[in-house]
């Protein structure tokens, strides 16, 4: 696609759009009089407007029927964590009975650990990307720790090449294969936080199983943002946030993925609630805990209903959309994105700021990639693939020289984007609700913040 910097032509592209009238179904925060330019949805989506209406609802209903709203509620509380199969599934690219939303992320990550991390004398390390997500660091850290082992032998961190951000797929496939009588599992996010990489899941898969691993991911940043088939890569787990892309509330209910190989296993281990429990005979409240024969088995309490109520409003958004039309539009518009601080990079390397002469700074090629010892101030390095089926909807910049002051400058005039220790500055446009004029206008506020 032929982008322009211009605000006609992000106009344009923004009447041409399908998805257009989702924005006005959501709120924007307001600052200085106007909506914000708000490029944080993968860390906090914005909240649907019919939100409180599903909220309301379920207050109204325990209002009404009090503990007959288990019942008698329009949608009745005994099995609503029901109703999210067959919508998520679809999100994830799974079968309904491999999904069940419950908890939160990491509690979720460690409930699946106890079942699928089962380490031996021989086998009993678990592969990761290095800079994982903390919360996951921490997890499979007390994991091991639990289990009696050293987590400084026994977690392989797969990392990027010297000088590099992001991490080759074929070094995590040959650290794989260099560790492949020890592995126990692969535990990955689907797509690195910090740097905004989507990971090769499938190959990876493939790659663990070979070597006789188990294979999960961590998909906080990638349900909602990515097109996911996790039944068909024969994942074995995966778990996720509701609260990024998927726009469902601060702490919102988080959900699991087990696939349907695993589900009938009565020897996979598992922190046993009444919950998990064959619904049939759940209320003869007896002493033998009987799993259900799909991924509920793994729920320990009853459904959060108010939470879940709130991603039901995102969920229903998301169910209409569907996640090809999602992505087709993501892909354009962080494309645009991408453009647009190029444009601001051949704006700054060209002008009378930076003189490129010499052998210093060398611009070459299309991408404006400044070669030599080091960027010169102001410069926008894109961490982030600019292979599209490596990334999602997410750009992670550094602004050499400048760091933590240009993102407050930033924020000040009316940009919400996220910053990431030492000096990234993560925006993420999510076609869902951003529009290409938001790309147009952010692009301005940073040249002249720059």
């Amino acid at each position: 696609m032929e982008y322009e910097n211009t605000l006609a032509f992000a106009q344009q592209m923004d009447k041409a759009d399908s998805l257009k009238s989702y924005r006005g179904k959501f709120y924007f925060p307001m600052m200085h009089g106007r909506e914000a330019i708000y490029f944080t949805g993968n860390s906090l989506g914005l909240q649907p407007k019919a939100t409180q209406d599903y909220v309301l609802n379920e207050l109204e209903d325990w209002a009404t029927f009090g503990v007959e709203g288990h019942h008698h509620a329009r949608k009745p509380w005994f099995p609503y964590h029901e109703q999210f199969a067959v919508p998520v599934a679809k999100i994830v690219g799974a079968k309904p009975e491999e999904v069940v939303v419950m908890n939160q992320l990491t509690v979720n990550l460690h409930l699946l650990l106890v079942s699928f991390y089962r380490p031996t004398k021989e086998r009993y390390k678990i592969l990761c990307e290095a800079k994982a997500f903390p919360s996951d660091q921490y997890a499979l850290e007390s994991q091991i720790k639990f289990h009696g082992y050293d987590p400084a032998d026994a977690i392989i961190e797969v990392s990027p090449r010297e000088g590099e951000y992001c991490i080759r797929h074929e070094d995590i496939i040959t650290a794989i294969e260099n560790n492949k009588n020890s592995i126990a599992l692969i535990m990955i996010g689907g797509v690195n936080y910090y740097n905004g990489q989507v990971f090769d899941m499938k190959a990876i898969t493939e790659a663990g199983h070979k070597v006789g691993a188990i294979v999960g991911f961590d998909l906080a940043h990638a349900a909602g943002n990515l097109k996911l088939a996790l039944h068909d890569w024969n994942v074995d787990f995966a778990c996720w946030c509701s609260y990024k892309y998927l726009n469902s509330g601060p702490g919102g209910v988080a959900g699991v993925f087990i696939h349907q190989q695993h589900l009938n296993n009565p020897d996979i281990p598992r922190f046993a609630g009444w919950w998990g429990h064959d619904k049939e005979t759940r209320f003869k409240m007896e002493k033998t805990f009987i799993p259900m024969q799909t991924a509920e088995a793994w729920q320990i309490s009853n459904a959060p209903v108010l939470s879940m109520a709130a991603h039901k409003a995102s969920v229903a958004l998301f169910d209409e959309v569907g996640m090809d039309a999602l992505v087709e539009k993501a892909e354009k518009l962080t494309g645009y994105l991408e453009f647009v601080v190029e444009e601001i990079n051949k704006y700054q390397v060209a002008g009378s700021k930076y003189q490129v002469a010499g052998s210093k700074y060398q611009v070459a090629g299309s991408k404006y990639q400044v070669a030599g010892s080091k960027h010169p101030d102001g410069f926008l390095e894109i961490i982030t693939p600019r292979d599209k089926k490596q990334r999602g909807c997410q750009l992670s910049i550094v602004a050499h020289g400048k760091g933590k002051d240009l993102f407050n400058k930033l924020t000040q005039a009316g940009v919400i984007a996220d910053w990431r220790e030492p000096n990234v500055i993560r925006c993420a446009p999510v076609p869902l609700y951003n529009s290409f004029e938001d790309v147009f206008r952010f692009g301005e506020i940073l040249k002249d913040v720059l």
